[in-house]
């Protein structure tokens, strides 16, 4: 297999801090092209691990229609907000951020303290404007999931009704872009590709490694097919024979033996074959006398158990 190259031919940061990243990828054989670029948008759009806000606590506000004094913003444009804000967890579980700010201020991203295992992306993103003499207190979850979780309101903690859940989107990669353009003829006189692969991610990471894990996760996808050994299916199972599907109540036992097998899930002969006279003795309030009637009903109708687990 022929080898191709990667060139990276443009990288852009935003004000936003998101970036931007164009790759190409070529030369490659006719159809390689949209495989291999249809394959990594698949991963980068739907399996990557991101971060994201994912509820909120505002201190005297326990539903998302109030209104806080001395703030501009409504509860609803505040949980917006802190939704649109960028941050990367090193965490896998859950991290929480405050902040308590007294007006006159502009509440941003930046006033959000958290530990060190979380990054805020986008420092400028405005969350609130509190006016002169109020305060708002805030509290922020930080999660690491995949895709996107809508807010189960079926599943929600109802010990804690003053937590606001958010719809979390914790998808780094915000766009995946792709174009084959047809290169110079090959050897042979077959027709080469080139991928124009462009991502954009919010920041949290950047186009190349996205490109790389998501290329790693394929791998992994198809790293058991390339040692793929085919295994003989079984033959079919030989039909049941008619005296092993005689229900228990035939076999005329005592009631202490019928309720004893009956307490240990025995319903039918069939049950029976998969014991032997020691897996008999074993089962609860069932002696060797109730063990041999079991032996001699068996053998009435032809059957035999073995006398220990190592002969069966």
């Amino acid at each position: 297999m022929h080898q191709y190259q990667i060139d990276r031919v443009e990288h852009q940061i935003a004000d936003d801090r998101s970036q931007t990243g164009v790759f190409v990828i070529g030369p490659l054989d006719r159809g390689q092209a949209v495989t291999l670029g249809n394959a990594l948008r698949r991963v980068l759009m739907g399996g990557m691990e991101g971060s994201a806000i994912t509820a909120v606590r505002i201190a005297g506000v326990n539903h998302e229609y109030a209104t806080i004094p001395g703030v501009r913003e409504d509860v609803l444009d505040i949980l917006l907000n802190c939704k649109e804000v960028v941050v990367n967890s090193r965490n896998r579980d859950l991290e929480i951020g405050r902040l308590i700010i007294n007006g006159p201020a502009t509440v941003t991203a930046a006033d959000l303290q958290f530990s060190s295992q979380v990054q805020i992306i986008d420092f400028d993103r405005p969350i609130a404007t509190v006016a002169e003499g109020h305060s708002l207190e805030l509290e922020v979850h930080v999660e690491r999931g995949v895709g996107y979780r809508p807010v189960d309101r079926h599943h929600e903690d109802t010990n804690a009704i003053d937590l606001l859940q958010i719809d979390a989107v914790f998808m780094p990669v915000r766009r995946v872009n792709y174009t084959v353009d047809e290169t110079a003829v090959g050897e042979g006189g077959s027709a080469r590709e080139r991928l124009r692969l462009e991502i954009v991610t919010s920041g949290s990471i950047t186009p190349d490694d996205a490109m790389a894990q998501a290329a790693n996760q394929l791998i992994q996808l198809f790293q058991p097919l390339a040692s793929l050994t085919m295994v003989e299916e079984p033959g079919l199972e030989p039909e049941p024979s008619a005296e092993s599907q005689i229900p228990l109540e035939e076999l005329n036992l005592s009631v202490r033996a019928y309720n004893c097998l009956k307490r240990a899930q025995v319903n039918s002969v069939s049950d029976l074959m998969g014991f032997s006279y020691e897996d008999l003795l074993e089962i609860k309030n069932f002696g060797s006398k109730s063990a041999d009637e079991v032996i001699e009903a068996l053998e009435r109708i032809g059957i035999s158990l073995p006398q220990s687990r190592t002969t069966a």
